[in-house]
């Protein structure tokens, strides 16, 4: 998906920082990038998210899609347990109100993972 890989420098340059942050792109029908927000601000090691607060935007913006992004400060790039729920969360969330879930990304300074690219999406 070229949606993703030439957007992926933009989110990143948004999630170098000292705590996590947790992002949310909203994409119209023709996979265009309408805006990218911060859901949330987190601790060194955790963000707390809710499918509320990721779609809330995304309603408003009329979006058909949505790419989910949050960094990794400490550095690693395995998803946590908790990345894994929140990820099936706003999957099945997002089936329901009609809005896509289409890659949740995470980052640190020299790379990502990708549960679109891992085949968990």
């Amino acid at each position: 998906m070229n949606l993703r890989r030439d957007n992926l420098r933009q989110l990143a340059a948004q999630l170098v920082a000292l705590q996590e942050h947790f992002l949310c792109a909203s994409i119209n029908g023709a996979n265009v990038i309408l805006n990218i927000r911060v859901v949330s601000i987190g601790l060194i090691d955790r963000s707390p998210v809710h499918p509320r607060e990721v779609f809330a935007d995304a309603l408003s913006d009329r979006a058909s899609a949505v790419i989910v992004a949050h960094n990794h400060p400490s550095g690693g790039l395995k998803p946590s347990p908790s990345d894994i729920n929140i990820t099936a969360q706003l999957k099945a969330a997002g089936a329901i109100i009609g809005i896509e879930l289409l890659d949740h990304i995470i980052f640190n300074r020299n790379g990502y993972f990708s549960f679109l690219e891992d085949g968990r999406l």
